[in-house]
């Protein structure tokens, strides 16, 4: 069931931009099992399961900020130790949600350019999506920047559609589709319209910012291939 959608939502896309991390991939246990060992290895208490939730989405830096009350400086350390520990096999504790590789096939094989636009450092994504045989179908593949100079949600869209334009893509009907409130809100500061996805680790609240939500994959299709 759709639970809310404008009116005036197209479903004719010059371009699809997807968030990684609760749209494409259920990667909260490789996450928050690197963010655990993260603050025992700072001495931090570790926060419970539901609280290292949070974490998965927005900047990590900013995360830090936020949820854990730490300085610059003490984010600065967090954001080191953690891509430290979570280097490797410990990023591929992760899955492909159900129906979405066969929709990501589907969309490049319409035609439709396919652009990554994650808040996840870009070389972790891209070997992620690699892993899983799903980067052959993106036209360009976007993340934060290793400085994290680029991470927010606004610049990181901002970035996928610089990109798309200068691989020749049409921009003049671009759509967003994520699973949090980041995701909204970066793309509509674009002028780009988002679709949410109720399987990722938003909550209702979340939704106000976007032009759609759905539930399944098959009802994304309908909104993204008509």
């Amino acid at each position: 069931m759709l639970l809310r959608m404008n009116q005036t939502l197209t479903r004719t896309w010059s371009a699809i931009l997807f968030d990684l991390d609760g749209t494409i991939t259920d990667s909260a246990p490789a996450i928050t099992n690197s963010l655990a060992r993260t603050f025992a290895l700072l001495g931090r208490p570790v926060p419970p399961a539901h609280e290292l939730l949070a974490y998965v989405g927005p900047p990590l830096l900013a995360a830090f900020r936020e949820y854990a009350g730490m300085t610059p400086e003490e984010a600065d350390e967090a954001l080191a130790v953690y891509r430290a520990d979570y280097q490797g096999d410990a990023s591929l504790d992760t899955a492909v949600y159900p129906g979405v590789a066969g929709l990501l096939e589907r969309i490049h094989e319409a035609g439709i350019p396919l652009a990554l636009a994650t808040s996840k450092p870009e070389l972790n994504a891209i070997k992620i999506l690699t892993h899983f045989d799903l980067a052959k179908y993106f036209t360009v593949l976007v993340g934060a920047s290793e400085d994290e100079v680029r991470s927010a949600k606004v610049d990181i869209v901002a970035e996928a559609l610089r990109r798309l334009d200068e691989a020749g893509v049409d921009l003049t009907a671009p759509v967003m589709v994520g699973d949090r409130g980041y995701d909204a809100e970066g793309a509509a500061a674009n002028g780009v319209p988002a679709i949410l996805v109720e399987w990722g680790y938003g909550s209702p609240a979340e939704a106000a910012a976007a032009t759609a939500v759905v539930h399944s994959a098959d009802q994304l299709a309908k909104l993204l291939l008509g």
